[in-house]
């Protein structure tokens, strides 16, 4: 009876551990892909005001069409506080969708409060190279995150399921 007991604490501890790089890698993958949708997404908004001139709210929730889901829910939400005027300034309705958006990575709500510092501050030029100013920080970061992303996050794997089997063995 004991020993199974000690085993199966041993079995939770190293599954628990595990876990934990698991989930790790899960989230930097996650991170990674809303970089590369809030990427396509920037040059959407650079396209339509470029040639199209759409309006504000309006390329919203174009872009709304074209992004991952979380990020469509903020554009949504981002062009919905613009109809409503509920702030005069883009930046705050834009940092009011991203704290409606639940489950965005942290970089990527940093470069959305930066998007939103720069788009309607400007004339039409001014706008796109600040959007272009973003998508090479968006590049940069990628290229960061990227960089021997696989064998960095199966590294994290195997350490924390080493870190468990570790701990099980002091522990039991």
């Amino acid at each position: 009876m004991q020993m199974t007991l000690k085993l199966l604490g041993g079995i939770l501890i190293i599954l628990g551990c595990g876990g934990f790089g698991f989930l790790f890698s899960f989230m930097h993958r996650k991170e990674v892909r809303y970089l590369r949708s809030t990427l396509s997404a920037l040059l959407f908004f650079e396209c339509e005001l470029q040639y199209h001139l759409t309006p504000l709210s309006e390329l919203c929730r174009k872009s709304a069409q074209v992004c991952e889901e979380c990020l469509s829910k903020l554009f949504v939400a981002f062009a919905e506080e613009l109809e409503y005027q509920i702030s005069p300034e883009v930046y705050t309705c834009m940092a009011a969708a991203v704290a409606r958006t639940k489950g965005l990575p942290e970089k990527t709500k940093g470069i959305l409060l930066l998007l939103g510092r720069e788009l309607g501050r400007f004339d039409i030029d001014g706008q796109i190279k600040g959007l272009k100013t973003i998508q090479k920080e968006v590049e940069s970061i990628l290229a960061q995150s990227t960089e021997n992303q696989d064998i960095r996050l199966r590294s994290y794997q195997t350490l924390s399921i080493c870190a468990g089997a570790a701990l099980a063995i002091l522990f039991v």
